[in-house]
């Protein structure tokens, strides 16, 4: 057997895109609405020393040099990346849309609690609980509560806090009583558990503990003042045809007048099917726009502004900048200042690319959906974000990151800026309308139909064909579905 020793020299060429940390935080920033960037700001503001709220606009703070490290003095974990480019550059920003989050529920951050010491001896652990925002109740806690305080025998209140702790949020049990006890390992009859259950019934929120939904409105019903026989009979023996607005039929079947269920059904929809929601639910979101749009009569245009008066300012310590020039510092002080300045000048960089950034997304979008801002969203425009993007010269992903959870004040109302990209379809005279726009002008034409004979599909097909619109009749209930709009049958209002 021959052995032999060799050296091969393999050359393997690739295209690589190189995306530094800097990068990676201006798209971050992006993509960050009002509200979360306010929170960011304080987060850093709090974690970064040499970061400090300037007196002096952003453009002044932005014209003021920093000596940024050079690469050698960068440690290796904080140089850039590379990640890998295939032949097209389509997914060029997939690996940043693991670096932020969604914030599509991103909630108002509570203000902050500002104590001031008035004596030596007070407990900063107290001092801490006294600043820190009462936990959100839920369903169970409010219902154990409650529960506590019910006076029954042991084996009753040892049955009510099993049938508790199958109570969904919505407020129902909707385990079969004479299933629990296979459920739990403590001995436990089904008297008991109906006993309990029956004053579970009786706990707040009203309904709770119902096993559907009949069983759920006939407890509310003494909540409603005055006689509710009709309402109880409705709810017993109707709800099916009620839901298919078959009132015609209730009349018959229950020997009523339509105006008498008119009233009940009027009466019953101040219910609540859902009881469970009335507690321990999250507060209610608030939207508060990036962007101001204005119509401005002495150009005829409208002009567009960030709304961001409660953005602080940012600037780099003069004090730390001195000190890092200068100052005597050792190496490990000296690496310390390094980090902290760079992390601060990228931050303020990445806010002032944010704002570049978004009035030229929103100028563009002013420009293209000129017909909305002055007619209603009745006239939006498809308005592809590749055509933006190609506009600018900027990536499609910078577009979408740029629109993505924020909003836009406008004569016409708040709206989603993302809601002014979308496809769409050319009418018969040539108007190109958004599959928005489309929707808006079905909205329309619903709105105006007569109640007491509403339109079928086929002649919402025929109104919008009369405008110039071709649709099919089941490209009409499919949007009539996706914006909850029941059939004409069920649109049908009755008069006595």
């Amino acid at each position: 057997m021959k052995m032999e020793l060799s050296q091969h020299l393999r050359v393997d060429q690739r295209m690589q895109m190189v995306l530094a940390p800097r990068m990676i935080q201006s798209m971050e920033i992006l993509q960050l609405p009002m509200l979360a960037l306010q929170e960011r700001i304080n987060q850093e503001l709090e974690s970064n020393p040499v970061l400090e709220i300037a007196t002096e606009t952003p453009e002044q703070s932005a014209e003021q040099p920093v000596d940024a490290p050079s690469v050698d003095e960068i440690p290796d974990g904080e140089r850039d990346f590379v990640v890998k480019e295939d032949s097209s550059n389509v997914d060029d920003f997939e690996r940043l849309s693991s670096l932020s989050p969604d914030f599509a529920d991103f909630d108002v951050p509570p203000p902050r609690a500002h104590t001031h010491r008035v004596s030596s001896e007070r407990d900063p652990k107290m001092e801490a609980m006294a600043n820190t925002a009462a936990r959100d109740t839920s369903l169970d806690e409010y219902l154990r509560l409650q529960w506590s305080f019910v006076s029954a025998p042991d084996p009753i209140k040892k049955a009510g806090e099993l049938i508790i702790s199958f109570v969904d949020d919505d407020g129902y049990l909707r385990v079969p009583l004479e299933d629990l006890p296979g459920r739990t390992s403590e001995p436990v009859e089904l008297e008991q558990l109906t006993d309990a259950l029956s004053l579970i019934q009786t706990l707040d929120p009203p309904g709770v503990g119902a096993r559907n939904i009949q069983e759920c409105l006939l407890l509310q019903l003494p909540s409603l003042d005055g006689d509710t026989s009709v309402e109880r009979e409705l709810i017993l023996n109707h709800l099916d045809d009620i839901r298919m607005n078959r009132y015609p039929a209730i009349a018959k079947k229950a020997h009523l007048t339509i105006e008498q269920i008119n009233t009940a059904v009027h009466r019953i929809s101040r219910l609540e099917p859902a009881p469970g929601h009335s507690v321990g639910q999250p507060p209610a979101h608030y939207i508060v726009p990036d962007v101001i749009i204005e119509f401005d009569p002495a150009s005829d245009s409208y002009q567009a502004r960030l709304a961001d008066d409660h953005v602080p300012n940012l600037a780099i310590s003069q004090q730390y900048r001195s000190m890092f020039k200068g100052g005597p510092l050792d190496a490990k002080a000296k690496e310390f200042l390094q980090r902290n300045i760079r992390s601060a000048r990228w931050l303020i960089d990445a806010i002032q690319q944010r704002r570049h950034t978004l009035m030229r997304v929103v100028n563009a979008v002013i420009k293209a959906q000129r017909d909305f801002l002055d007619n209603g969203p009745q006239y939006l425009k498809p308005l592809p974000m590749l055509q933006v993007a190609e506009q600018l010269g900027i990536h499609v992903a910078t577009v979408s990151r740029a629109v993505a959870d924020k909003y836009a004040q406008t004569p016409r109302g708040i709206f989603s800026l993302r809601s002014c990209f979308s496809g769409g379809t050319q009418t018969s005279s040539g108007e190109i309308l958004s599959w928005n726009g489309i929707k808006a002008k079905l909205m329309k034409v619903i709105e105006s139909e007569d109640k007491q004979n509403p339109l079928s599909d086929d002649q919402i097909v025929e109104r919008l064909k009369a405008d110039g619109l071709k649709l099919a009749r089941r490209t009409v209930a499919k949007y009539r579905k996706v914006m909850n709009i029941p059939p004409a049958r069920r649109r049908k209002q009755f008069c006595s």
